[in-house]
C-alpha cells in the first residue's frame, strides 16, 4: 500500500496491480489517495480554464419506455406490459415533461428507456408498428426532434446498446449520448446467479464496442462503471482501464460515472450489501488517477448519502444531471438533491458549482465533427462561447430542426481537380493532423502484430532465399500451383499464401502464367475500358480515414464543394466528349443532407438523359439513409429512381475489422459495406468489388478479403468486376504518422493481381488495375498476368493526386489502347457493365479521344 501511496502522490503511472492495492485504501490510507487524485483534478480543472468549478446539469428524465429485453437482477426500472399503462410514452406526455423542464430552467432531455423492448415484448412491437415506427430507436430519434423543436431542449439519449448504424441515425439528433459500460467481468454475465446473465445487451464485450464506435463516430459519450454487484477488485480496476484505453485511442469519452450499487427491494439482489462510502470513495480517486486530469468524473449526488465533501475530495468534478422537475426514475428510492443545496455542499468544500450542458465543454468547443451542423443553433442558443459551460440566464426555446436549404454551394478551391496536376496541394496534411485521427500511439498499438512485425522498413517482404531469381520452382510452390490449377476458385488458403510468396523468377512467372491462361478462358484477349469522367464532389469531410490524403476540413486551403450546377456542367461536359458514364464519389460533408445524393444523380440524369450514373460508396450509401432515417433497401430505392445505375464498391479498403479500424476511424465496419452490396444486388443495382492493399495489412488479409468477395458473388451475382487499389503512401495520414509502409513491392502486385484472377475463376469475370495507382510498366506485368481491365479515362482524378499518386489524372482513349497494344492484346471500349458502346458514343469519344479540352473557360472556373 505505502508504495502504490507514494507513485500515487508522485503522480507515476500506476500499473494493474498498484491500481487495484489503492481500492482497499481507508482511513489515513484513503486521505493519502484522496489527496493525490485532488491534486489531479485540479490540474485538469486548471488546464481546462475553470479552475475549483465543479459542474452539473439542470435536466428532465424522460422514461420513454420502461420495457426492456435484458433481465439484470438488481433493476428496478423495467417492468412489464401489465404494468404499464402503454409500452411507450405518447408524444404529448412526451413533450408534458420536456415543457415543464424548460419552464423550470433546464436545458437537457435525458431520454431513458429499455434495450430493444421489440424484440421481446409483443406488446411493445405492436405500439411501434401501430404509430408508424419500425423500431424503438426510430421513436426514439422522432421524439428527440420534437423535442429540440417544441421546447429546445437537448437531448441525451440512453438507449443501451447501439450499433455503428444506430449511432449514425441518433448522432444528428442528440449533442450526446451515453451508455453504463458497468463492468468488464464477464462471468457475472454469462454465469448462472450473475448481475447481469439473460441479458444480451450486458455483455461486456458489446457493450466496449459501443464505447469503441460512439468514439469512431465523433459521438459525445458518457460511460461508467458499477460497483458492488460482484465484481471483484481486479475487475474494477480491468473495466476503468478499458474505458481509459478507449478514451485515449478516440477521444470520445466526456464523462465517467463511478455510481455504488444501492439494493433494491423485489429485485434477485435485495440482499446484496450496498457499496460503502469508504469503498466508493478509493474507486473515484483510483479512477481519477487512471483517467488522468482530462477526463470528466462524476458521481450521483442522489447515491452519495451526505457523502458530498468525500467524494469531492476523491476526485470529482462533475455531479451530474440533476433534476427540479422528476425523479430518479432509476433509483426512485433515492430523490435527486435540491440545486441550492447542492451547490452549498460543493462551496463547503472549497469549489463553484455551475451549470453546464448535456454535451460537455470540451466536445462542445471542438465543434465539428464532434457536433452536428444541424444541432448547432440549439447548443450555441445555451452555451456561454467563453466557456462551454450553460450561459447564465440562458432559457431554451423551441428552434427548427432541419437540413441546410441550400445542400451543394460552390465553395473553397474548387479548381482542384485541374490544379493537382499543375500547382499540386497546398501542404502535405490537413490542419486537424494531430486530432481528427484519434490517438496515433493507441493507433501503432493495434497494428496487426504480423503487420508490425515486417515493420515500416520493410517495404519488400521477404523472398524464399533460393537465389535472386530461381530458375525453379521451389517444392511447396510448385505443390500450390498445381492445386491452384485443378481447382483456382477452390483453392485453400495456405496455397493461396504460398502463391503469394513467389519469388522473382520462375515463380512469379509461373504465377502470372496460370492467372494469364484463366484470364483468357474467362474475359478473352480483348483489355477492355470505359470513357468516364470522375467528379468528386466534396472533399470535406471529418470520418477520419487515417490513409486518405483527400479529406480536408471545411476550412483548410484544399478544401472544396462543388454545386450542383457545377456538377451538371462536369457531366455534360463529359458527354459532349464521348463519356458513357460519370462516377461520382465525395467526402462525408457534415451539412450534407441525406437527399443531396438524389439531387446529384437527377441533375446528371436531368442534362445528359443517357448517361450511366456510377455513383456513391457504401459509406455515402449508409450516410444518406442515416441522415434521412430509412433502411438502406429504402434510400437505395430512392437512389435508382433518382438515377442512380450502379455503385462504385470502394470504401472496402480491407473487409476485416482488425485492419479497418487501423485504416480509419470513422468509416462504416465491414458488415455494413456489406449490408450495402448485397442489398443493392438484391435490388438489381450492380456493383464493383475494391481492395485496398499494402498499407497495414499481412497477404493473410489480402487472401481472406478475396475469398470473401467470391463468397458474396456466388450469392448474389451482383459484381461486375474486382478492382486492386495498391496503397499509395507519399500524403497518406497512416504513413507520415510512421505506422504504414509506404506501399506493395512490385512483385507483390503482380502476385495479389494474378491470385485474384485466380481465386475469382469462374465468379468474377473482370479483374481490374488501377493505372492511376501503378507505374506503367506494372500495369503491363499484371496485364500479362491476369488482368482484363484498366478501368476508365478518369478525365480528372483526385483521390490519389491528392495521396502522392504520380501517374496523372487522365488518360486518353489513344493512351489506354496503347497500354493494351504494348501488353500484345486488342482493347475494346466498353460500358460501365460491360456491354458494347453504341457507334454514336465511340464514335464522339474517338473523335475526342475521350479527353475534355475546353476551349474557353469551363463553368467551374468561372463558378469558383
Amino acid at each position: 500500500m505505502n508504495r502504490a501511496l507514494r507513485r500515487a502522490t508522485d503522480a507515476v503511472t500506476l500499473d494493474a496491480a498498484e491500481a487495484e492495492v489503492l481500492l482497499h485504501a481507508r482511513g489515513a490510507d484513503l486521505d493519502r489517495l484522496c489527496a493525490a487524485a485532488s491534486r489531479v483534478r485540479d490540474a485538469g480543472l486548471e488546464a481546462a480554464g475553470r479552475p475549483g468549478v465543479i459542474t452539473y446539469s439542470r435536466k428532465v428524465f424522460i422514461p420513454l419506455t420502461r420495457l426492456c429485453r435484458d433481465r439484470c437482477h438488481y433493476c428496478t426500472f423495467a417492468t412489464v406490459p401489465g404494468r404499464l399503462p402503454a409500452p411507450y410514452l405518447s408524444p404529448d406526455e412526451v413533450l408534458d415533461i420536456a415543457r415543464a423542464g424548460a419552464a423550470a430552467g433546464c436545458k437537457e432531455a435525458l431520454f431513458t428507456l429499455g434495450d430493444r423492448p421489440e424484440e421481446r415484448w409483443p406488446a411493445a412491437r405492436a405500439w411501434l408498428d401501430a404509430h408508424g415506427y419500425d423500431d424503438t430507436l426510430s421513436y426514439v430519434r422522432a421524439m428527440a426532434i420534437r423535442v429540440l423543436e417544441e421546447t429546445g431542449l437537448l437531448p441525451h439519449l440512453n438507449p443501451g446498446v447501439l450499433s455503428w448504424t444506430d449511432l449514425q441515425r441518433l448522432k444528428p439528433v442528440a449533442p450526446s449520448m451515453g451508455m453504463m459500460l458497468e463492468t468488464t467481468a464477464t462471468r457475472l454475465w454469462s454465469e448462472p446467479g450473475g448481475p447481469h446473465y439473460g441479458s444480451p445487451d450486458k455483455e461486456p464485450a458489446v457493450r466496449l464496442r459501443v464505447l469503441e464506435d460512439a468514439g469512431r463516430s465523433n459521438v459525445p459519450f458518457t460511460t461508467g462503471i458499477l460497483i458492488g454487484i460482484g465484481e471483484t477488485p481486479a475487475e474494477r480496476i480491468d473495466a476503468l482501464r478499458e474505458i481509459r484505453r478507449i478514451s485515449r485511442a478516440y477521444g470520445g469519452i466526456q464523462e465517467v460515472i463511478v455510481q455504488n450499487f444501492r439494493a433494491k427491494p423485489d429485485t434477485a439482489m435485495r440482499d446484496a450489501p450496498d457499496a460503502g462510502p469508504a469503498e466508493l470513495a478509493a474507486t473515484i480517486a483510483v479512477a481519477r488517477l487512471l483517467l488522468g486530469p482530462g477526463v470528466r468524473i462524476q458521481a450521483p449526488p442522489n447515491l452519495v448519502g451526505e457523502e458530498f465533501a468525500l467524494v469531492l475530495r476523491a476526485g470529482i468534478d462533475d455531479w451530474g444531471g440533476v433534476s427540479p422537475v422528476t425523479g430518479d426514475h432509476v433509483n426512485p428510492e433515492r430523490p435527486w438533491p435540491v440545486i441550492e443545496e447542492l451547490a452549498a455542499h460543493t462551496a463547503a468544500a472549497g469549489f463553484t458549482l455551475r451549470e453546464r450542458l448535456t454535451v460537455h465543454p470540451e466536445h462542445l468547443r471542438r465543434g465539428e465533427p464532434w457536433l452536428d451542423p444541424r444541432l448547432a443553433p440549439h447548443v450555441a442558443a445555451l452555451a456561454d462561447p467563453a466557456t462551454g459551460l450553460a450561459a447564465e440566464g440562458a432559457l431554451p426555446r423551441g428552434l427548427p430542426w432541419q437540413e441546410p436549404e441550400t445542400a451543394l454551394v460552390a465553395t473553397g478551391r474548387t479548381d482542384l481537380f485541374a490544379a493537382i496536376d499543375t500547382d499540386g496541394r497546398t501542404t502535405d496534411r490537413r490542419a486537424d493532423f494531430d486530432s481528427v485521427y484519434g490517438d496515433w500511439s493507441a493507433v501503432a498499438q493495434a497494428v496487426p502484430e504480423a503487420a508490425r512485425a515486417s515493420g515500416r522498413a520493410g517495404e519488400a517482404r521477404p523472398v524464399p532465399s533460393v537465389g535472386a531469381r530461381p530458375e525453379r520452382l521451389r517444392p511447396e510452390f510448385a505443390a500450390a500451383l498445381r492445386a491452384a490449377q485443378a481447382d483456382p476458385a477452390g483453392l485453400a488458403s495456405a496455397s493461396a499464401l504460398t502463391l503469394l510468396g513467389a519469388a522473382p523468377g520462375a515463380e512469379i512467372e509461373a504465377l502470372a502464367g496460370l492467372a494469364d491462361d484463366l484470364r483468357a478462358e474467362a474475359a478473352g484477349d480483348e483489355v477492355t475500358y470505359v470513357v468516364t469522367r470522375n467528379i468528386n464532389f466534396t472533399n470535406v469531410c471529418y470520418t477520419g480515414c487515417r490513409f486518405c490524403a483527400f479529406a480536408q476540413r471545411r476550412t483548410d486551403a484544399d478544401a472544396y464543394t462543388l454545386s450542383l450546377e457545377q456538377i451538371g456542367v462536369r457531366a455534360e461536359e463529359a458527354w459532349g466528349v464521348g463519356a458513357s458514364e460519370v462516377c461520382l464519389q465525395g467526402g462525408i460533408h457534415p451539412d450534407l443532407p441525406g437527399s443531396a445524393y438524389f439531387d446529384i444523380a437527377a441533375e446528371i440524369k436531368r442534362r445528359t438523359p443517357d448517361m450511366h450514373v456510377h455513383a456513391f460508396s457504401p459509406m455515402e450509401v449508409v450516410n444518406g439513409a442515416t441522415r434521412m432515417d430509412l433502411s438502406v433497401r429504402e434510400w437505395l430505392q430512392a437512389a435508382r429512381a433518382a438515377g442512380v445505375d450502379s455503385l462504385p464498391g470502394t470504401a472496402a479498403e480491407l473487409l476485416d475489422d482488425e485492419v479497418r479500424w487501423v485504416l480509419t476511424k470513422g468509416k462504416l465496419p465491414a458488415a455494413q459495406w456489406i449490408e450495402v452490396v448485397t442489398t443493392a444486388h438484391s435490388l438489381g443495382i450492380p456493383t464493383t468489388a475494391t481492395m485496398m492493399y499494402g498499407h497495414v495489412d499481412t497477404p493473410r488479409h489480402w487472401v481472406d478479403h478475396i475469398k470473401l468477395i467470391g463468397r458474396l458473388q456466388e450469392e448474389t451475382g451482383g459484381f461486375t468486376e474486382f478492382v486492386l487499389l495498391p496503397f499509395v503512401h507519399t500524403n497518406s495520414p497512416v504513413y507520415l504518422a510512421g505506422i504504414a509502409r509506404s506501399g506493395p513491392t512490385a512483385l507483390e502486385n503482380r502476385a495479389v493481381h494474378a491470385l485474384a484472377r485466380i481465386l475469382l475463376h469462374g465468379r468474377i469475370r473482370n479483374i481490374q488495375t488501377s493505372w492511376v495507382k501503378l507505374a506503367r510498366d506494372s500495369v503491363l506485368d499484371v496485364l500479362r498476368g491476369g488482368v482484363n481491365d484498366i478501368g476508365g479515362t478518369l478525365m480528372e482524378e483526385t483521390i490519389s493526386r491528392m495521396a502522392g499518386s504520380e501517374q496523372g489524372s487522365c488518360k486518353s482513349v489513344s493512351d489506354l489502347e496503347a497500354l493494351a497494344h504494348d501488353a500484345g492484346r486488342p482493347a475494346r471500349m466498353r460500358t460501365t457493365t460491360y456491354g458494347t458502346v453504341g457507334a454514336e458514343r465511340e464514335a464522339v469519344a474517338r473523335a475526342h479521344d475521350g479527353v475534355r479540352r475546353p476551349s474557353r473557360p469551363s463553368l467551374t472556373l468561372l463558378d469558383s
